[in-house]
């Protein structure tokens, strides 16, 4: 098909950007080229990638394959360079909240000294699952099943839940809190956290009133600021204390499932020795309460 890689990072950036506008400027060349660069990779492969209006551009189906893939092969053409000039290449380990918690630390220093020729780069992300997808990580982090179309994941083991409220909340004053306790409140809820699922309550007592964020920042201020109280693992308050946020046991409901995801096709060659220097840090799941696997 003889495609190149200008081509790849001509889907790359339009997927990244959603026009050939910011694409082009991201690029740094001129619209028109990068619009002949997209029309000769459809005609090369086939098929039409992007589907194009007056007022918008969204990629079709094979599209947004190729796109996720573009991203890792160009990062992989990348690695290998590096891997050439420099040695090994890292392995990047990506999560959204909070890593391992209180476990992060001893799992960068074991490795470094179990491992001393992979370097091992821990980064915080907002959309994990999309920054494995493009490459941009090789093992995430996760709270809740990842995608299982594209990833392979293992349970690592558990982690108790808690409720973060404004420090000066009435409900700070107790050793524990229960879900009936919180339903009438307001819910924060972000997708990549993984630990918030309304769910959790049963239907008579589901909470109504949710405010989304983005991220975990704005979870801390919804928080603080008294607008949203907010579900979570104890790994939150190890990684994130914040003065105006007080964190409260929530014992009645199962605690929270820990995943270790990675790319199905071409994962990073210590992966597996990865998964396994990390498991050594949750060992819950071989002591998971029976009533656990009714309620994850």
């Amino acid at each position: 098909m003889n495609i190149e890689l200008r081509h790849l990072r001509a889907l790359a950036a339009i997927g990244d950007e959603g026009s050939i506008t910011a694409a082009a400027a991201a690029l740094h060349i001129a619209q028109p080229a990068l619009s002949r660069t997209l029309s000769q990779l459809e005609d090369r492969i086939g098929t039409e990638l992007v589907e194009r209006t007056t007022r918008s551009l969204t990629l079709t189906d094979a599209g947004r394959l190729l796109w996720e893939r573009s991203h890792r092969i160009l990062q992989s053409v990348e690695d290998a360079i590096a891997e050439a000039t420099s040695g090994p290449a890292p392995l990047r380990v990506g999560y959204a909240w909070s890593a391992l918690g209180r476990h992060t630390v001893t799992l960068l220093r074991t490795w470094k000294d179990a491992h001393p020729a992979t370097t091992l780069v821990v980064r915080q992300v907002d959309n994990p699952d999309l920054a494995l997808r493009k490459g941009e990580i090789d093992v995430a982090f996760f709270r809740s099943v990842p995608g299982p179309d594209t990833f392979e994941h293992v349970l690592l083991g558990y982690e108790d839940r808690i409720v973060a409220m404004a420090e000066d909340d009435p409900l700070t004053r107790t050793d524990a809190v229960t879900l009936g306790e919180l339903s009438a409140r307001r819910i924060a809820l972000c997708a990549t956290a993984g630990t918030a699922d309304l769910d959790l309550w049963p239907d008579e007592q589901r909470p109504t009133a949710t405010v989304v964020v983005a991220n975990v920042d704005e979870w801390l201020t919804a928080i603080a600021t008294g607008e949203a109280i907010g579900l979570t693992s104890d790994a939150t308050e190890y990684s994130h204390p914040h003065p105006g946020v007080s964190y409260t046991p929530l014992p009645d409901i199962a605690p929270v499932p820990v995943y270790l995801a990675w790319p199905r096709r071409d994962p990073h060659p210590m992966t597996d020795r990865f998964i396994a220097h990390a498991g050594r840090f949750l060992k819950k799941v071989q002591n998971r309460p029976a009533a656990a696997a009714d309620s994850t």
